[in-house]
């Protein structure tokens, strides 16, 4: 017998405690939430990150960066990820999503240039990098930026 195998008596374990059903079950009356206070009331308790009047960790830490809510978010992948597909295909964004290439469009695809393009084919994506477009172009594809 192994520790990971061990496991309590059969009948030993009980069920969940069945809280508020009498004083006899030893859970009745206040349901163990106690006498009186704000936890024992229906709705009572805080917000997630209160500390009891204390100014909360939260607002103690000072702020860091910046975020820019007008960014783009590309989708992007390597132009070896390319070679799925046959000479002379049309790569569009649709495509790419539809074949599993890419998960989701967001703000457009852009292709990046790590790895080697074997076949020829005519790409039209949001965007690419400039060594992406030269493997491309050196393939003997085209490249259409839409």
């Amino acid at each position: 017998m192994k520790l990971q195998e061990l496991r309590p008596a059969e009948g030993s374990k009980k069920g969940p405690k069945r809280i508020g059903r009498g004083t006899a079950s030893g859970w009745g009356k206040t349901a163990g939430r106690g006498q009186d206070g704000q936890n024992s009331r229906s709705g009572g308790g805080t917000r997630p990150g209160f500390e009891g009047g204390q100014m909360p960790l939260y607002r103690r830490l000072p702020k860091r960066g910046f975020h820019n809510i007008f960014a783009k978010k590309y989708s992007c992948i390597n132009v070896d990820r390319l070679n799925i597909f046959e000479n002379g295909t049309e790569v569009t964004q649709e495509l790419l999503v539809e074949r599993r290439v890419v998960r989701k469009i967001y703000d457009g695809v852009k292709i990046l240039g790590n790895g080697n393009l074997e076949k020829n084919l005519t790409v039209k994506v949001f965007k690419l990098s400039k060594g992406a477009a030269e493997k491309v172009e050196a393939a003997g594809g085209k490249v259409e930026v839409i």
